[in-house]
């Protein structure tokens, strides 16, 4: 794979991945408020979506002709990153595949030194290339699929990218609450 295959290959794997946290939950645990600042599985979804859609299309002067209501002058601050009840998990869902495949438009027609502009970025540093972006990308992916990680080990313990993940050392679930256990002995004889 040259670069740019590279780059891409990790974009589609961390869609898929964050694409997989919502698997087999209910609609109320995929968008229920986990963190003081509301953060949700959903409502990420919805967010790394909207960006890709920003990001790999206007950027590039390729704009996917989608409205997103949530950055609407008017709409509520932080819209992008949880979902009303009258938007339903397969908009949200139809939603990241489109960004998906708008992305993907992009990126196969475009070489990496392909000239971009930011216009939210600073002037100092709007001037960009697909490069820069396709890294900012899969960044800003993995970020928010970190906060999936946990956001869904919180829900219902599921760890990993998915079952059986081998970057995770294979334990039972006593085995898991020992092994919790002995870091929370750890925390508690390191504090004074």
């Amino acid at each position: 794979m040259d670069e740019k295959e590279t780059l891409h290959h990790y974009l589609r794997v961390r869609r898929d991945n964050l694409l997989g946290k919502l698997d087999g939950l209910s609609e109320y645990d995929v968008r229920r408020p986990l963190t003081p600042t509301g953060t949700n599985l959903l409502g990420l979804v919805k967010h790394v979506a909207s960006m890709e859609l920003g990001y790999l299309g206007d950027v590039f002067g390729r704009p996917s002709g989608r409205h997103l209501p949530w950055f609407d002058d008017d709409a509520s601050p932080d819209a992008d990153l949880w979902v009303t009840p009258d938007e339903s998990r397969a908009d949200i869902i139809e939603l990241h595949l489109f960004a998906g495949a708008h992305s993907d438009a992009t990126i196969g027609a475009l070489p990496l030194d392909a000239a971009g502009v930011v216009p939210w970025w600073p002037e100092a540093r709007r001037h960009v290339t697909l490069h820069q972006i396709l890294v900012h990308m899969v960044a800003e992916r993995a970020h928010h699929l970190g906060h999936a990680d946990i956001l869904r080990e919180m829900i219902d313990g599921t760890a990993g990218q998915r079952p059986g993940d081998p970057n995770l050392t294979p334990r039972t679930p006593e085995e898991w609450a020992t092994h919790r256990a002995t870091i929370e002995a750890a925390a508690r004889a390191a504090t004074p």
